[in-house]
């Protein structure tokens, strides 16, 4: 399998009356920019969407939760234990932590350790910082696929919803809890992320990996129904893949629009408003000669200024 080529990946999806990313710092409100009444959705959010996808996948992956032989939720440690060859992991499984801190890793089995881990697709798309009691056995990897804070391409409207709960408020009470939550009518969510040839190569990202991940993306998106999230719709996913060893781009994000002709708190669906695609097509044009491959994917609910598909067909 081929490594990873440097590449640029644009995301866009929307949810109407949810939360797409609390903080549970501030009451689980959606994040907002107090400057600018943006919507702010961070990259871990989306890593965890597709990780979710990929664990639904039965793909191999060591961020999730597992559990120790005690019942309790693993740590990093315990989860990187999983991933020891079988003699050393039974030795480990048998020691208290102190005999463990006082192990050395041999080289052979720090290798056979670093192999394992790799055979986890979330490591050689995102890297890890993997700590353990072992002497030797600590690992860090950066990881290959980098995405940017996303942000709604409008400013937003927090709206306060409240409710009453389906129980009593306390023993030998007759009136309910209440409830209380902050959710956006709307918000369309620009990502933008890089895809570092120089990290694959470390990792082992492969091009089939980066065709995973971007249908997990797409897909996991979609398929992340709770209660606060049901409705998320995947409307743009672009990659460009270069030629060119190390070369790319950047912020292609900044070259797509939302052009809406209301008040952008106003905005209430895909359809109050036009992607504009131009700049970005003009800007891929000027460098065709360094670019392997576009992929585009597109929502046919998503209106564009131009067909971006048979535009570069033509070119």
């Amino acid at each position: 399998m081929s490594i990873a080529k440097r590449s640029e990946v644009i995301f866009l999806y929307d949810l109407s009356w949810g939360n797409p990313n609390g903080d549970p710092n501030d009451d689980n409100k959606p994040r907002i920019d107090s400057e600018t009444g943006v919507n702010v959705v961070t990259d871990v959010r989306l890593k965890r969407t597709i990780r979710d996808e990929l664990i639904a996948r039965n793909y191999e992956v060591l961020v999730r939760d597992t559990k120790t032989d005690d019942g309790f939720l693993a740590d990093g440690k315990h989860r990187g234990y999983d991933f020891l060859n079988e003699p050393l992991k039974s030795k480990i499984n048998r020691m208290s932590k102190k005999e463990i801190e006082k192990v050395k890793i041999s080289l052979d089995d720090l290798e056979q350790f670093k192999s394992n881990i790799k055979k986890c697709i979330d490591i050689r798309l995102f890297g890890c910082v993997l700590p353990s009691d072992i002497n030797g056995a600590n690992l860090q990897y950066t990881g290959p696929v980098q995405f940017k804070m996303g942000y709604s391409m409008h400013p937003v409207k927090l709206e306060l919803v409240k409710g009453t709960g389906a129980f009593a408020s306390g023993e030998g009470k007759d009136q309910k809890t209440f409830r209380q939550e902050y959710i956006l009518p709307y918000s369309l969510i620009n990502f933008y992320g890089v895809i570092n040839d120089r990290a694959a190569e470390i990792t082992g990202l492969s091009e089939e990996d980066v065709n995973i991940l971007l249908d997990a993306m797409w897909h996991g998106t979609k398929n992340l129904i709770t209660r606060t999230k049901a409705g998320q719709v995947p409307r743009l996913l672009i990659n460009v893949t270069y030629k060119e060893k190390d070369f790319y781009i950047g912020e292609l994000d900044k070259k797509i629009k939302f052009f809406y002709d209301i008040a952008g708190e106003s905005v209430r669906a895909i359809k109050d408003g036009i992607l504009q695609l131009q700049d970005l097509k003009d800007c891929l044009v000027r460098n065709k000669k360094k670019i392997e491959k576009v992929s585009i994917r597109l929502d046919s609910e998503l209106k564009t200024d131009i067909d971006i598909v048979e535009e570069f067909k033509n070119i």
